[in-house]
């Protein structure tokens, strides 16, 4: 454990770290560009906190940063400390070395959420101890001292969370799949699918690396394991669209190689709901069905949400753009008889061009509640209403949790 430590960035994360590393004596200092709401409780847990200029005497006699999931690499604090040579972790690769539990992650850009979700209800439908955390759930840091150490912790990771690991090893890893994401962040898709692709690197002969069917090498030394959506199942999901067949497929697969027997298994796809803002029917009006899948952030998620649906689907989408290519989702929509699209936010322009190209009917509507109205005066009977933006909620919303509660109280007003 180091003796001085920075934390940079104050969110979730950033406050589990900090209280972590301050319960193991270690002088913590947290800096954030904005006051927090954790800040009270860090003061008192013997933090010293920092709001605002970043400024790089920081770093002064420091033993290690553990950066925020939301900072960049390229932040002036980071790229500092690197010049200085200072080992930089994230969360994850602190929560970690902290915790002495069995780790399940879970990773790819689409069906992270839903995937360690029905995980952890498959564990639960066998009796067995279990925590998810990560990208979802309670940072990995905040389970120290809580969890019982048998219990097995399902770990979502993001790119931005696996791009700074160092020790980071899953006993049971799982890549669900891999297309262009954050490449507002990342640059390169070769430089996500890297990040990605670490959640394997530290694996072990020991360890369980679960790809879908045909996915080329990876790295680490762990026995592989492939999947597809097409397997045959212990039972048939409860949650709807082929997207989510894969995802079940995938949890079969990684609750196997945990231990988990076909009847807990085949309990756990039954039961499972989904999760909120991912398909979510929020409501129905005259016959209308209205569906929340707010938590589609990026085409290919989008495209997946069409397939869970008929022909005829009034179909919301745009937001803040995370630098993708709309022309898939555009073809997907023809194909799969999207009657209209109703375009919000920044990247709406973008969206419209790629449905010209592909011919497919649109509105520009500006705004959610806008689009909600438009799709209900055009819709019919039997019609659903998908919220599946397709983009990133930054423009409009603080997140997309935020975006699909807006969608939902909107339909509630209805």
């Amino acid at each position: 454990m180091p003796r001085r430590a920075l934390v940079l960035g104050l969110a979730r994360s950033g406050e589990a770290a900090s209280l972590a590393l301050a319960r193991h004596g270690v002088d913590v200092v947290a800096v954030d560009r904005t006051e927090t709401a954790a800040l009270g409780r860090l003061r008192e847990a013997g933090v010293e906190v920092v709001v605002g200029a970043e400024d790089p005497a920081l770093l002064d006699g420091m033993d290690l940063m553990v950066k925020s999931p939301g900072v960049p690499r390229d932040a002036p604090l980071v790229e500092a400390a690197r010049r200085r040579n200072m080992t930089v972790w994230s969360e994850i690769e602190l929560g970690s070395r902290l915790i002495p539990n069995s780790i399940l992650g879970v990773t790819g850009t689409n069906g992270k959420t839903t995937t360690s979700e029905l995980l952890g209800a498959i564990f639960r439908a066998a009796g067995k101890p279990v925590s998810v955390a990560g990208n979802v759930g309670h940072p990995l840091t905040a389970l120290e001292g809580v969890v019982p150490v048998e219990a097995w912790v399902v770990c979502e990771l993001s790119s931005f969370q696996l791009e700074d690991i160092v020790s980071f090893r899953p006993q049971v890893a799982v890549l669900l799949n891999l297309t262009p994401d954050h490449l507002d962040r990342h640059g390169t898709f070769e430089d996500y699918k890297t990040a990605k692709l670490r959640i394997f690197e530290n694996q072990t002969a020991e360890d369980v690396s679960l790809v879908p069917r045909g996915f080329p090498s990876i790295p680490g030394a762990a026995r592989r394991v492939e999947f597809a959506a097409v397997d045959e199942l212990p039972a048939e999901p409860s949650i709807p669209g082929i997207h989510n067949r894969e995802n079940a497929a995938a949890a079969t697969a990684a609750a196997r190689e945990a231990g988990i027997d076909d009847v807990a298994i085949a309990d756990g796809l039954r039961s499972f709901q989904g999760v909120p803002h991912r398909l979510e029917l929020v409501g129905e009006v005259g016959g209308i069905r209205f569906v929340n899948d707010s938590k589609a952030t990026n085409p290919e998620a989008a495209e997946q949400a069409l397939t869970a649906y008929p022909p005829g689907l009034r179909l919301i989408l745009g937001g803040s753009s995370k630098g993708s290519s709309f022309d898939g989702l555009a073809r997907a929509a023809r194909e799969r008889g999207v009657a209209r699209a109703y375009l919000i936010g920044e990247s709406a322009d973008d969206i419209a061009e790629a449905l010209i190209r592909a011919g497919v009917a649109f509105t520009h509507a500006r705004d959610l509640e806008r689009a909600v109205e438009q799709a209900l005066s055009d819709a019919e009977p039997g019609d659903v209403v998908l919220l599946s933006p397709a983009s990133a909620s930054y423009d409009q919303f603080e997140n997309f949790e935020e975006r699909g509660a807006r969608f939902r109280a909107i339909v509630e007003a209805l």
